[in-house]
C-alpha cells in the first residue's frame, strides 16, 4: 500500500507512460506503460509493459505485479490499449510493436484483472489495406448498447488528398470481440503534417446524455462531443483538457457518477523551463466538470492532493504604492501602471490557496510564483479576462470564461511540478525547475484585484 499516487513515479529510471483507467465493481484501476530511459528501451522501440495499481477510494493504493509483460523476443513494445469486462473474464485489448516497428492488435484475457492471458492468434490484427503499417495502435473497445463491441485504433490513410494529414481513429466492429471488420474512420482531425495530426490513445464514454472523444494530438489531450454515440462530433471553443504537458489523458467512471482522468508529465528535456517534453515521467490525476452544455472541464481530484504540513507565516511587504494588506489578504489598485506586493519566507514546496476577486475592466493579473528580489525572478501565473487566457509560464489556455469574476485558485508547488486548478473547473500543469526563490508576488496591470482568504502551507 502506498498512501500517494498524484505526481507518482517508479523508482529508479522507471517512469509512468500512457495511462489506461478502468473502473471495475467499486475498484479503480489504473493501468499504465512502465517505461524506461524514456521510450529508449530495445533499441527506442519503446519496451513497455503493463504495470497496475489500484484503489477503491484514491487514497489507499495497490500496486500489483505486471499484468502484461513482454514474453517474446518479436515483441518490440506492448503499447497502449484498454480493458473491458465481459461474459466473466477481463479483457485487455493493446498494440504490440514488433521489431521491424509494425503495429499491430494484441488480445489477452484475466479472471481476476490481475494476471492476464495473451491468447492466440497474437497478434490477431493488422493494419487493412490502405491504412499505414507503422500506425496501428492504441485499441479503445466498448460495447454500444446495440449488442455489437466498437474499437477505435489510432491509424492513418496512406492515400490521402492532402500531404501527411491522413491520421484518423478507425473503428471496427464485432458480435464477439474475436473478429474485427473495419468500418471507415471515425475522425479524421487533420491539422500540421507531422506525427502531430494522427489522433492517438483514444477514449470514448457516454455522460449523462453525452458521448465523448478524447484523442491526443501531439500528446496534448483533445476532446469532441455529441448526442450520438458516432458523432457528428462538436469541438467545443477549449477543446482541450489541460495544457501540453498533460499527455494523453483517458479517463474511467468513479462511483455513481464521477469521472476520472489519468495523463503524464513528462521532464523537459535538458531539466530546462522550456523545450521538447520527454516520454514518460509522473501520472497525473484529473477530475471531469460536466457543464450544462456539455463541455468539459477538470479540476483536482480532492481525495488526491498531496497532504499540507505546517501553515506558513509569511510577511507581507507592499512593493508599489498601490498595494495594500498583510498575509491574509491582498489588494492592488493599478492606473495606467504596474502594482505588485510580496509574501516572503514561502514554502518552495506548497499549497497555495486564495479568492481572487477582479474589479470589471482589469487586463491582467495574477501570481509571481517561486520568486526572489523585488520581483527580479518568478514564473508568473497571469489571467487576462479580456482575452480569456489562463497562462502559467510559457503554458497557456483560451477561452477560459469567468476570469473577470470571483473565482477559487489552488496552486500546489512540488519539486518542478507547478499544478494549478482555477475555479474548480479548469487545471493548467507545467514543469518549472529552474527557480526556487521564496517569495510569493501578487500583480496586477490595469485594473484592480483583491486576494482574499489566503492560506499558505507546506507540503508534507
Amino acid at each position: 500500500m502506498i498512501q500517494a499516487m498524484q505526481y507518482f513515479k517508479p523508482q529508479g529510471n522507471l517512469f509512468v507512460g500512457d495511462c489506461m483507467p478502468f473502473f471495475h465493481e467499486g475498484t479503480f484501476h489504473l493501468f499504465y506503460l512502465l517505461d524506461q530511459g524514456h521510450h529508449q528501451g530495445r533499441g527506442g522501440l519503446g519496451g513497455h509493459q503493463w504495470a497496475h495499481a489500484s484503489t477503491r477510494d484514491l487514497i489507499h493504493w495497490q500496486h500489483h505485479p505486471l499484468a502484461l509483460a513482454l514474453t517474446e523476443d518479436w515483441e518490440g513494445s506492448i503499447c497502449t490499449g484498454s480493458v473491458l469486462h465481459h461474459g466473466g473474464l477481463f479483457h485487455a485489448f493493446y498494440a504490440t510493436r514488433k521489431t521491424d516497428w509494425t503495429q499491430h492488435l494484441s488480445h489477452a484475457v484475466s479472471a481476476d484483472g490481475l494476471r492476464f492471458q495473451k491468447t492466440t492468434p497474437n497478434p490477431f490484427s493488422s493494419a487493412p489495406a490502405g491504412f499505414s503499417s507503422l500506425d496501428y495502435r492504441d485499441p479503445f473497445v466498448f460495447a454500444d448498447g446495440a449488442g455489437r463491441f466498437q474499437m477505435l485504433v489510432t491509424s492513418r490513410m496512406e492515400r490521402f488528398p492532402l500531404h501527411e494529414r491522413g491520421g484518423c481513429l478507425l473503428r471496427l466492429t464485432s458480435s464477439d470481440l474475436s473478429e474485427w471488420a473495419p468500418a471507415g474512420p471515425l475522425l479524421v482531425p487533420g491539422g500540421h503534417a507531422s506525427y502531430a495530426c494522427v489522433p492517438e490513445c483514444p477514449d470514448w464514454f457516454v455522460w449523462n446524455g453525452f458521448h465523448y472523444l478524447l484523442f491526443g494530438l501531439g500528446l496534448q489531450t483533445h476532446y469532441r462531443l455529441s448526442r450520438g454515440p458516432f458523432g457528428p462530433w462538436l469541438r467545443p471553443a477549449l477543446d482541450t483538457l489541460d495544457g501540453t504537458l498533460a499527455a494523453v489523458m483517458k479517463t474511467a467512471r468513479f462511483g455513481a457518477d464521477r469521472r476520472i482522468g489519468a495523463c503524464w508529465v513528462g521532464p523537459r528535456e535538458g531539466n530546462k523551463d522550456a523545450g521538447r517534453m520527454l516520454w514518460g515521467g509522473q501520472v497525473v490525476f484529473r477530475e471531469l466538470i460536466q457543464h450544462e452544455d456539455g463541455t468539459l472541464g477538470t479540476r483536482l481530484p480532492p481525495e488526491m492532493v498531496p497532504a499540507s504540513g505546517r501553515h506558513a507565516d509569511p510577511t507581507f511587504a507592499a512593493l508599489t504604492p498601490g498595494a495594500s494588506g498583510g498575509p491574509g489578504r491582498v489588494q492592488l489598485h493599478a492606473g495606467e501602471t504596474q502594482e505588485v506586493a510580496a509574501l516572503r519566507d514561502v514554502p518552495v514546496n506548497c499549497r497555495i490557496r486564495c479568492r481572487v476577486v477582479p474589479e470589471a475592466g482589469s487586463r491582467q493579473f495574477g501570481l509571481g510564483l517561486r520568486g526572489s528580489g523585488n520581483y527580479e525572478t518568478k514564473y508568473d501565473l497571469a489571467f487576462e479576462p479580456s482575452a480569456l487566457r489562463l497562462a502559467l509560464a510559457r503554458e497557456s489556455l483560451a477561452p477560459i470564461q469567468g476570469l473577470d469574476r470571483p473565482f477559487d485558485l489552488e496552486v500546489l508547488l512540488k519539486d518542478d511540478l507547478v499544478d494549478v486548478c482555477v475555479g474548480q473547473r479548469q487545471c493548467l500543469i507545467n514543469r518549472l525547475p529552474g527557480l526556487t526563490g521564496r517569495s510569493l508576488f501578487f500583480f496586477c496591470q490595469n485594473g484592480s484585484v483583491v486576494f482574499e482568504a489566503l492560506d499558505v502551507a507546506s507540503l508534507a
